[in-house]
């Protein structure tokens, strides 16, 4: 068989067809209501305690901090009315030592010193004048700080979320070993090392990655309905999207806002399907998962997200590198190269180690419509220490990685018109006029080419969507949710924070007044402030 024919046939297997788009958005709507009646399901379904999602008129100075690895960056941004925003910045690494600290206050005890410096640098006015106060009959205090901090905390390592400023740390990933954090709520720990320094900051918010780039997309991109979907299809891969509180019936433990109607919902959809009953299955993506850290696990993300690909794709060229009845990066002499050369692979070439090929060359692959294909076999030469590659070995690498790229587009596709078609959004008949937005985030999504021409493309084939459908359906790139998202979730929880507090404070003052006969008793806290 020529090398041609070969990629092609293999390019085949990875093959996602309208059918099986349409089943496996059946399947994922199904998973979907399951997890939200129950745990231990393959979709999570967390609820977030996030009630609302802004519309781009929100106001306010409030602070981001993002531990999401080896760096902690701690943000302060001006929300400005109008879909705009200013932000300020600092970014330090973690150092080795307190990734794997003996106790979580050490480490803490560091992020709080961080918000500290940065307020002392970007907001020293702030920081000198928080303790003035002054009185108010509404707040069981007696008093209300008049430059307190509003923070939203991402935090991107597996929380049990109990309420929107309360999650239980379940495990560390991505090089922290602390045992003795596990078990404990994160913000509490931030907050008792906040207080420490007497700093002018209340941990307000628990942030999620993607319910942050879903804030961040409808304050910047407001409309009637508002986002529906926020979306990380990058190195991973997950989404959370606006649910009616009527769908969830599993309890929630938690004090939440349910004047909304409405939550916010992890799905955490990198493990759906985990059983394989509607998601491709090819030799390499066995390959791939025996050989991965968390076997049987995560499967949708195994096929969709940045950090698989790449390895998909190496181990295929490594199996047609094994086979002897094809010509694959190897030449007998000069004259089968158009380049008038030999191909040889480097004895140390990383297209021999696990996770050897990045992601990146495949954007490279598909991008590259030159005649001779010279931009990606410089490549193939730079990164992977494939030299003198012929123009057949480019056009099959280029076929393959092109079959596994749109394969990720397509799986893509299908949660995100499982959501769609979830939220009720195109058949509304008050919405008829409204784009449904999707904000997303990530290297894909971002960088590789054609790959959202390749979700809709997948979108028109979709029962319930169909070619208008997809035309009202609008993917567009909600930049920096750890931090503008963040803070937007901050001011949900404070005005969250104001209603119940105000509103338990106002009822005991009402009894109390009743049980003595007293007749003046403020109906609300507008007229006292």
């Amino acid at each position: 068989m020529t090398l041609e024919a070969q990629s092609a046939a293999i390019a085949a297997q990875f093959d996602y067809t309208d059918d099986q788009v349409n089943n496996a958005v059946n399947e994922f709507r199904r998973q979907m209501t399951e997890g939200l009646e129950k745990d231990g399901t393959s979709l999570s379904q967390i609820p977030t305690y996030v009630t609302g999602v802004p519309n781009g008129t929100e106001k306010g100075l409030y602070m981001a901090v993002d531990l999401g690895g080896t760096n902690f960056r701690v943000c302060s941004i001006q929300l400005n009315g109008d879909t705009t925003f200013n932000l300020t910045f600092t970014k330090v690494a973690i150092p080795r030592k307190l990734m794997v600290a003996k106790t979580a206050q050490e480490l803490f005890a560091f992020l709080a010193k961080q918000i500290e410096l940065f307020l002392q640098k970007h907001h020293e006015d702030h920081f000198e004048q928080h303790v003035r106060r002054r009185m108010t009959m509404s707040s069981p205090d007696g008093y209300k700080d008049e430059h307190v901090f509003r923070l939203g905390f991402t935090f991107s390592f597996p929380v049990q979320q109990v309420g929107i400023n309360k999650g239980t740390l379940i495990r560390w990933t991505k090089g922290f070993d602390i045992p003795d954090a596990v078990g404990k709520d994160v913000c509490a720990l931030l907050q008792d090392e906040i207080d420490k320094l007497h700093l002018p900051v209340k941990v307000a918010a628990l942030v999620n990655d993607t319910v942050g780039t879903l804030m961040a997309r409808s304050y910047s991109s407001p409309g009637k309905t508002g986002t529906v979907l926020g979306a990380i299809f990058g190195t991973g891969t997950n989404g959370a999207y606006v649910e009616k509180l009527s769908n969830l019936k599993k309890p929630l433990s938690g004090e939440y806002d349910k004047t909304t109607g409405e939550m916010v919902i992890n799905t955490e959809w990198g493990s759906f399907d985990n059983q394989l009953s509607v998601l491709p299955n090819t030799a390499w993506d066995v390959a791939l998962d025996k050989a991965s850290p968390n076997p049987g696990i995560q499967m949708y993300e195994k096929r969709v997200s940045g950090m698989f690909l790449g390895e998909i794709l190496r181990l295929v060229i490594i199996d047609l590198l094994k086979d002897p009845k094809v010509s694959f990066f190897k030449d007998e002499n000069s004259s089968s190269n158009d380049w008038k050369s030999t191909t040889n692979i480097a004895s140390d070439s990383s297209i021999y180690t696990q996770w050897g090929l990045d992601t990146a060359i495949m954007s490279v692959a598909a991008a590259d419509n030159t005649p001779e294909l010279s931009t990606l076999r410089g490549e193939l030469e730079k990164q992977l220490g494939i030299y003198s590659a012929g123009l057949d070995d480019a056009q099959a690498f280029k076929a393959i990685a092109n079959a596994i790229g749109r394969r990720s587009a397509r799986l893509s596709a299908v949660a995100i018109a499982a959501i769609v078609l979830q939220t009720g959004k195109l058949t509304h008949p008050a919405n008829a006029d409204e784009p449904i937005d999707i904000g997303v985030d990530g290297s894909l999504v971002e960088h590789y080419p054609y790959f959202r021409d390749m979700i809709y493309e997948a979108l028109r084939a979709i029962d319930g969507i169909g070619e208008e459908g997809a035309k009202r359906i609008r993917i567009g790139i909600a930049k920096d949710g750890s931090g503008v998202g963040a803070a937007l979730i901050a001011l949900v929880a404070a005005g969250m924070e104001k209603r119940l507090t105000t509103a338990d404070y106002l009822g005991e003052l009402r009894s109390n007044a009743k049980s003595n006969n007293l007749t003046v008793v403020p109906e609300d806290d507008a007229a006292q402030d």
